[in-house]
């Protein structure tokens, strides 16, 4: 898991918002953008085209 102080400040990279842990804590999702951005090796991997869409 991420830092606490460190997920204070991640946010989604094409809307500013709040990101937060998926169900299984292997990514973070922006509700908002209905995106889900990857943790590899602890590190959160912020960029919009590692992302994957969430929208159904």
């Amino acid at each position: 898991m991420l830092d606490k102080e460190l997920m204070n400040i991640l946010a989604c990279p094409q809307c500013k918002g709040k990101v937060d842990y998926n169900k299984a804590k292997d990514g973070l999702v922006c509700a908002k953008c209905s995106l889900e951005y990857p943790i590899r090796d602890d590190i959160p991997v912020m960029l919009i085209d590692e992302a994957k869409s969430l929208a159904a």
